[in-house]
């Protein structure tokens, strides 16, 4: 089949191409580079540097189909960075996907998948969330996500397009053959930088907040392979043929920050040098989610359930890229 892949040189959109092309699939992936890595675009996939603000362009390659379908990557993905310039990260967000959205309306597009977010949901409880938990966006980031997924129902309701809508937790680890990592450029998932830190390339660790209503104080964490996530996707793609979706993509395990620290030191056996920092804004305590609706419906079990085998895979590809992508 053919699928368009927004965002498919940055770090999950990445992985989720390298998989359809191992499926079978003929990939091609809109990237403007803005966060995203010329070399961590697939071998087989064909690339064009668009911006999705650029209808024209936009038009003119969903024209060149028939597409099987659109997987939407493309995105401001910082919390932080959305409370420091909230119009910009709704603005931002919003039009590229209605720009995305209206042209699959358009030329006939039949499948969407969407990569949205955990940041949906402000936790502050113990309880697992599922897709039904309530909505209450803790950033103008996770707000730019419901809102996305708000616009899908519409265009379901009066054009038909079947949509789904993958709300990651968080996402980690690299391809487990070394071809793909995560590089982000700033970089501010903790375990990128806690594995920096271990290995002396950047100053020791800030870990933000030890004040949380959580057993250690910090913030708990559900982490996802990348490639775990990937497969879902894969799996989804093939559901939608009989509906839209929405599924938490988790692994169902909470880990706190804290956790982590000891895992990235069991993992490197090197001792990781931090210390505190105040709260991030925007930070919900915990986020952890309950998998069973995706784990029924579509038999996805991932194999990765460690945390140190997450970490890992990242560990393994930060130490063959000390400078992550820039170079290759």
């Amino acid at each position: 089949m053919r699928y368009l892949v927004t965002g498919g040189a940055g770090f999950v959109g990445s992985h989720v191409a390298l998989a359809l092309i191992e499926h079978g699939h003929h990939v091609t992936i809109l990237d403007n580079l803005s966060t995203g890595h010329r070399a961590a675009i697939p071998t087989g996939a064909q690339f064009h540097e668009v911006d999705l603000l650029d209808t024209n362009r936009l038009n003119t390659i969903l024209a060149n189909g028939p597409w099987d379908g659109v997987l939407h990557f493309a995105a401001l993905s910082l919390v932080g960075a959305s409370m420091a310039t909230p119009y910009h990260y709704l603005r931002q967000n919003m039009l590229t996907s209605l720009n995305l959205i209206e042209g699959c309306v358009r030329y006939n597009v039949p499948r969407f998948l969407f990569s949205s977010t955990a940041a949906l949901f402000n936790n502050q409880g113990n309880t697992p969330l599922s897709e039904d938990s309530p909505i209450n966006p803790g950033s103008p980031y996770g707000e730019s996500k419901f809102l996305i997924e708000r616009a899908l129902n519409w265009a379901e309701r009066i054009h038909g397009l079947r949509y789904g809508c993958l709300r990651y937790f968080n996402a980690a680890g690299a391809d487990a053959k070394g071809r793909l990592g995560e590089d982000h450029q700033p970089e501010t998932h903790l375990i990128p930088l806690a594995l920096d830190s271990a290995l002396g390339r950047r100053p020791p660790l800030k870990l933000f907040g030890n004040d949380y209503p959580t057993p250690d104080g910090t913030c708990i964490r559900d982490y996802v392979h990348v490639s775990d996530l990937a497969e879902a996707h894969i799996l989804t793609l093939n559901r939608l043929d009989t509906g839209s979706v929405t599924y938490n993509l988790g692994t169902g395990q909470g880990f706190s920050n804290l956790n982590i620290l000891k895992a990235i030191e069991t993992v490197t056996g090197r001792e990781l040098p931090w210390d505190w920092a105040p709260r991030r804004e925007g930070d919900p305590a915990i986020l952890v989610t309950d998998p069973t609706r995706i784990r029924t419906e579509l038999g996805w079990q991932p194999r990765y359930t460690k945390i140190e085998d997450i970490i890992e895979t990242a560990f393994r590809w930060r130490l063959a890229h000390p400078n992550g992508y820039r170079g290759l």
